[in-house]
C-alpha cells in the first residue's frame, strides 16, 4: 500500500483492510474506517479545496464537524452528487469519488485565485457598497455574474433517487455527546431502569478518547474503556445507542431533532437501507455532553494547506495512524498542543519547534517535551506561514517585537485553547455566562430540563469531568422518575480516571503581529474569508453590535456556523470598542448544528405524498356531476358544474340563478369545525343558521 504518511503500528486501524478511492481523478489507497481526510493525508494530500472568496488553497483544519475548509462533492453516480459533504466526517468506502469544489480549470491552477491578488476591493462590507450603480445593471449584469461566481458546491439536476426514513421517539433521559461524559451519564442513568438514548456524530463512540493517548479509565486506555462501555449499554434493553446521529437542533418543551447517516458509508447500500432516518425525540430531560472545540491561533497566512489544529494532528495519529507531516512545527498558547508534539515525536515525526506565547510556563507536559529534546521558544510569536498550496516554513520572533527567524515545516500545528460547544444548550433557548477567569462562554440560566456536562459546562480535566457526568446522569434519571440505583449499583460503579489530561485558558483574539495597525491575511473565518482586519474595519464603520459586526463582515455564517471563529471574531470586536467581551456579547446559535439535508427533512413527503389531497365526502358524486375542483389547502373541493360548450362564467351564472330560484347544496366540510357542546347548543346554532 503506497501511503507515505500511514505510520506502521500506530491507530487503530487494521491496515489489512484496503479501500480504494479517488480524488480529482486520482486513484488512491486507504483503510477501511479512514475518514476521506485522514485517508488523503495518508497519501500526503493537504490541498483539498479553495477559500470562499479570494479562492485561496485550503487544506484540513479540523479532523471533525467543526471544519470549514475541506469540503467536498462525493459523487456515487449522475443522480447522487452529494456537495458540501466535510471530509473530515465522511467515511471511506471501497470506490469513493469526491471532487474539489469552488476552483477552475483546477485546484492547483484555479483562475479565480485572482480575488486574491484584488482583495483590496473585496474589503467587510464590500457588497453594501458597490453595484449600485447603473440601477438596471443589478438584475441584468452583477447579480448573475455574482451567482455565476458565487457559492461551492454545484447541487444535482436530477431528482433523488434515495429514499429517507424518519421515527419519533420518547425516552426519559437523552444524552447527546458520546465522549466520556456522554457516556459516563448514560450509564448512570441507564441503571436506574428509565428509557435512554445516547447519540453521538461520529462513527464511534469516545470523543477526545479518540486521541488523548494518555487517558486511563478502570485501568484501561481510555478509548478501549470506551468501546466495552457502549457495548453494555448497547446489551440494556432499555438503551437505544445511536452512533453517526448528530442533534442539529434542540427545541421547545426538550423536542430534539437528530439526524442518522444510515448508508452514507457503505460501498452499495441495499435499495431497502434509507440514506438517512430523521430522528424526532421528546425526552423528559436532556443530558449534554457536547465537548468543545479547539480554537486556532489567528496570524499571518495562517490559512495555508499543512496548517491545523493541534487536536486534529493528534487524531490522525493516534486513531488513524497517519502522520500530518515529517518536519512539523507547533504553535501555542496552552498546553494542549505540547500533548500533540510529544505523540509525534515519539511516533518518528521531527518536531522543529514549539513555539509559546506564554512567557515562562511549567508543567509536566512541557518537561517531557524538553526531555525529547524538542527545542521549545515561549515569550515568542509566529508571525506568518510560508508557502502557498502547502505551507514551507513559520517565522518567528519574539511577541514583543524583534529579530525574525524563519523555520522550515511542513506542517504547523495550533492550539488557541479551548471553546466550550454551547451551541445546542443556546439553542434550548437557555442564556451563556462569560467565565472571566477562563475566558470563555459556558451555560448559565436554563430555560429546559437539561443539564451540561464536561468540556461543554466549562469543566477541566477526565476526573472531574467523569465525576460530574455520572451525578447529572443519576440526577436526570431520577428527576424523570427513575429509581434511586446508589446501593444497588454497588462499589466501584462509578467509573475511575486512573490518569487523564487537563487543558484550560488559552487566548482570545489575534495573535502579536495580526493585532491593531496590520493589514496581512490573518484569518478568523477560514471558510467565509474573514480576516482580524475585516474585524477591525467592521467596528470602525459604526458596527458596534456584534449582531451587526457579524453580517457586515459574514464572520460566522458559513457553513460551520462559526465553531471556530466567533470567540476569535469577538475578541477582536471587543478590543477594537475597548469593551469587555461580556457587554459586547454573543452572536446567537441557530438550528441546525451541522449541514442537513433536504432529503432528510422532507422523508416520504415528496412526489405524490408533497402536499397529500384530501376529498370530501360528496367528492364522489361532484366527480361524476362533472364538477370542476379547486384546491383549497389540501382538499379538493367543486368549483363549478359546467355543461357542454359553458365557460366558468357560464356555468358559474346558471348556478347563481338555479339557488336563487329554488337552492343549493355547499359541502364545507373543508372548513374549519367549532364544536358546540351544552344544553342550550340546539338554540344557539339556530340564532347563527336559518
Amino acid at each position: 500500500m503506497n501511503a507515505a504518511f500511514r505510520i506502521s503500528g500506530a491507530g487503530r486501524l487494521s491496515q489489512a483492510k484496503t479501500a480504494s478511492f479517488s480524488f480529482d481523478g486520482k486513484q488512491y489507497i486507504g483503510i477501511e474506517g479512514d475518514t476521506l481526510a485522514s485517508a488523503l493525508l495518508a497519501n500526503g494530500v493537504h490541498l483539498v479545496g479553495r477559500s470562499f472568496k479570494y479562492h485561496r488553497p485550503r487544506g484540513f483544519l479540523s479532523a471533525g464537524a467543526e471544519e470549514p475548509n475541506a469540503l467536498v462533492q462525493i459523487v456515487r453516480d449522475d443522480a447522487r452528487k452529494t456537495p458540501n459533504v466535510r471530509a473530515t466526517v465522511q467515511e471511506l468506502y471501497d470506490g469513493l469519488t469526491a471532487n474539489s469544489q469552488n476552483r477552475w480549470p483546477s485546484l492547483a491552477f484555479d483562475v479565480g485565485a485572482v480575488n486574491d491578488i484584488a482583495s483590496p476591493m473585496f474589503s467587510a462590507g464590500f457588497y453594501y457598497k458597490t453595484f449600485m450603480w447603473p440601477k438596471s445593471a443589478w438584475l441584468n449584469f452583477y447579480e448573475p455574474k455574482i451567482r455565476a461566481t458565487a457559492g461551492l458546491g454545484v447541487s444535482p439536476d436530477r431528482p433523488d433517487p434515495d429514499h429517507y426514513a424518519a421515527r419519533y421517539a420518547h425516552c426519559d433521559v437523552l444524552v447527546l455527546g458520546g465522549g466520556a461524559a456522554g457516556i459516563t451519564a448514560a450509564l448512570a442513568a441507564a441503571e436506574t431502569g428509565v428509557r435512554v438514548i445516547l447519540a453521538d456524530e461520529q462513527a464511534e463512540f469516545g470523543g477526545s478518547l479518540r486521541f488523548e493517548s494518555g487517558a486511563r479509565i478502570d485501568g484501561e486506555d481510555g478509548f478501549a474503556w470506551a468501546q466495552a462501555a457502549i457495548a453494555k449499554l448497547k446489551a440494556m434493553d432499555n438503551v437505544r445507542v445511536l452512533s453517526r446521529t448528530t442533534a442539529f437542533g434542540y427545541y421547545a418543551q426538550n423536542f430534539v431533532g437528530l439526524v442518522e447517516r444510515v448508508s452514507d458509508h457503505l460501498k452499495s447500500p441495499g435499495r431497502e437501507l434509507a440514506r438517512e432516518r430523521l430522528w424526532q425525540v421528546r425526552a423528559k430531560r436532556v443530558v449534554l455532553a457536547t465537548g468543545a472545540i479547539e480554537r486556532h491561533m489567528v496570524f499571518a497566512n495562517n490559512d495555508r494547506p499543512g496548517v491545523m489544529l493541534a487536536s486534529a494532528a493528534r487524531t490522525y495519529l493516534n486513531h488513524y495512524g497517519v502522520a500530518v507531516g515529517r518536519n512539523v512545527g507547533v504553535y501555542t498558547a496552552n498546553d494542549s498542543a505540547y500533548a500533540a508534539a510529544i505523540d509525534l515525536r515519539k511516533a518518528g515525526v521531527n518536531v522543529a519547534a514549539i513555539v509559546d506565547l506564554r512567557d515562562n510556563p511549567s508543567g509536566a507536559v512541557i518537561d517531557e517535551a524538553r526531555s525529547l529534546g524538542i527545542e521549545i521558544n515561549f515569550g515568542r510569536a509566529v508571525v506568518s506561514a510560508g508557502g502557498k498550496l502547502r505551507v514551507s516554513s513559520m517565522t518567528v520572533q519574539p511577541k514583543n517585537g524583534g529579530g525574525e527567524r524563519r523555520i522550515a515545516v511542513d506542517a504547523i500545528l495550533m492550539s488557541a485553547g479551548w471553546t466550550p460547544s454551547v451551541h445546542l444548550f443556546s439553542q434550548s433557548r437557555g442564556k451563556v455566562a462569560f467565565n472571566e477567569e477562563a475566558r470563555r462562554f459556558v451555560p448559565g440560566t436554563y430555560a429546559q430540563d437539561c443539564v451540561s456536562v464536561g468540556a461543554c459546562n466549562g469543566t477541566d480535566g477526565l476526573e472531574a469531568t467523569v465525576d460530574e457526568a455520572y451525578a447529572a446522569g443519576a440526577q436526570a434519571a431520577r428527576d424523570a422518575g427513575g429509581k434511586d440505583s446508589s446501593g444497588k449499583m454497588g462499589k466501584g460503579a462509578k467509573p475511575k480516571v486512573d490518569a487523564s489530561e487537563s487543558w484550560s485558558r488559552g487566548m482570545l483574539g489575534a495573535a502579536p503581529g495580526a493585532g491593531p495597525g496590520t493589514t496581512v491575511k490573518a484569518f478568523v473565518d477560514f471558510q467565509n474569508d474573514v480576516t482580524a482586519k475585516d474585524i477591525r474595519q467592521a467596528v470602525h464603520e459604526g458596527m458596534h453590535s456584534i449582531e451587526h459586526v457579524k453580517r457586515f463582515t459574514t464572520n460566522g455564517m458559513a457553513t460551520d456556523q462559526g465553531k471556530t471563529s466567533n470567540m476569535h471574531g469577538l475578541a477582536i470586536a471587543a478590543e477594537t470598542l475597548g469593551k469587555p467581551i461580556p457587554q459586547v456579547g454573543l452572536t446567537t446559535f441557530r438550528a441546525p448544528y451541522t449541514p442537513v439535508t433536504f432529503g432528510s427533512i422532507v422523508g416520504h413527503a415528496r412526489g405524490a405524498l408533497f402536499d397529500p389531497t384530501r376529498r370530501t365526502a360528496t367528492h364522489g358524486w361532484a366527480a361524476a356531476q362533472g364538477a370542476v375542483f379547486e384546491d383549497v389547502g389540501q382538499w379538493k373541493r367543486a368549483w363549478y358544474f359546467p355543461k357542454a360548450g359553458e365557460d366558468m362564467h357560464a356555468a358559474v351564472n346558471r348556478e347563481c340563478v338555479t339557488v336563487r330560484k329554488a337552492a343549493g347544496l355547499f359541502d364545507a366540510s373543508t372548513l374549519g369545525k367549532i364544536e358546540v357542546v351544552g344544553p342550550d347548543a340546539a338554540k344557539f346554532m339556530e340564532l347563527l343558521y336559518t
